[in-house]
């Protein structure tokens, strides 16, 4: 294939999260996650939309939170079809026209004509089209003297909640479930202009001898050179497809979607200890992951790490490296539906990473999250 023009994609600008309760997904961003609520939709477009939004920062982070105030918005129709989740996926771009241009001549199927507004102090260009990404489209925007996070935006000053003091930097990926992804990873690729990145394939019974049951999945990443944007993506494997947690998640949501959304800190030991004190729940990692991690990182060629296995294992945090002796340090948030204790809250969840010179994903992280989900899944009696 021709190598595709790239888009001029510069960063992930916001993600969009449709909700049944504002307040309690407010409380949960600014009271556990410390993110500063910095300010919303104006009365006009409550009205125009059906909808009001919120807007949370932590660094780079924006999540864009909106509740549906009567039929009709998008909010609403997003909720009539799927518990709580990421509905759009902002791109910041470096020229909208051109970005608008090239995803036209590729086929894209874009939703509406190019807009632009004025809003801030400056200007606003942007669209939206629909993605294999289930029911999540992705939105361009071209921001000109202006941050505000859509037009008819209204800030706090000053903004009420938290300040960041986790420190979260940034969208580091983007991870979502499919029943097949193959069409997806085309359509990134001969479309969005994406290029192969990493991939991993692993099933729970390769560990079991005669195992009747268990998970498994095959993933992809793709990437987007100029802005380093990754997105990974799952699917179930045989045997057992029906009883895999990807295809769990599709159950619970309804369909396929953003499983979750990986963010940046510059110190995960700390983090995670005040997370835990402000009783944020995470996916367990039982003790043997810890027994064995010495031996698995010096497989890895990781011969040293800074941080003390002990604490590691108090914390539940994971490690995983490469060849080149650099790693990094992650863990999940339980998903939205166990923190809210309420299944329409959905299996959406929260990463969080540090990442100390290992710029890949972790294969086994990658598995240990997948077999501390399908642990909880057996909890609940699921599989």
């Amino acid at each position: 294939m021709t190598e595709l023009a790239p888009l001029g994609i510069e960063a992930v600008d916001s993600i969009h999260y449709y909700v049944h309760d504002m307040e309690r997904m407010g409380r949960f961003l600014t009271e556990k996650l410390d993110f500063a609520e910095v300010g919303g939709s104006d009365p006009e477009l409550d009205a125009r939309s059906g909808q009001r939004s919120r807007v949370f920062v932590a660094g780079e982070v924006r999540l864009v939170v909106s509740q549906p105030l009567e039929p009709g918005g998008r909010a609403w129709r997003w909720l009539r079809r799927h518990p709580e989740g990421v509905g759009t996926i902002v791109f910041r771009v470096a020229d909208a026209k051109r970005c608008f241009e090239l995803l036209e001549a590729r086929g894209a199927t874009i939703i509406e004509e190019l807009q632009t507004f004025e809003t801030g102090g400056g200007t606003l260009s942007m669209f939206n089209i629909t993605t294999p990404f289930g029911d999540t489209t992705f939105r361009f925007i071209q921001r000109e003297g202006t941050d505000d996070a859509f037009p008819n935006y209204k800030a706090f000053d000053p903004p009420r909640g938290g300040k960041n003091k986790f420190g979260f930097g940034r969208i580091d990926h983007i991870t979502s479930n499919f029943q097949t992804m193959k069409p997806m990873l085309l359509w990134m690729e001969h479309v969005m202009g994406f290029r192969h990145y990493w991939d991993v394939e692993f099933h729970t019974v390769d560990v079991a001898e005669a195992a009747n049951d268990g998970s498994g999945l095959k993933s992809v990443v793709m990437a987007d050179v100029n802005s380093g944007i990754k997105f990974a993506n799952n699917e179930p494997s045989r045997p057992f497809f029906k009883k895999s947690q990807i295809n769990l998640f599709g159950e619970d949501h309804r369909g396929d979607g953003v499983q979750h959304v990986a963010l940046t800190v510059p110190d995960i030991l700390s983090s995670v200890r005040e997370l835990r004190t402000r009783e944020v729940q995470f996916m367990p990692t039982p003790g043997a992951y810890y027994d064995a991690l010495p031996e698995r990182l010096k497989a890895l060629g990781v011969n040293e790490i800074e941080e003390d296995i002990d604490e590691l294992r108090d914390l539940e945090v994971l490690v995983d490296g490469d060849r080149d002796k650099s790693y990094l340090l992650q863990i999940f948030l339980k998903e939205q539906a166990g923190l809210f204790e309420d299944p329409e809250a959905g299996p959406f969840f929260i990463e969080i990473l540090q990442r100390k010179g290992d710029e890949g994903f972790g294969a086994g992280n990658f598995r240990a999250l997948f077999e501390s989900i399908e642990r909880e899944q057996k909890a609940e009696g699921r599989i």
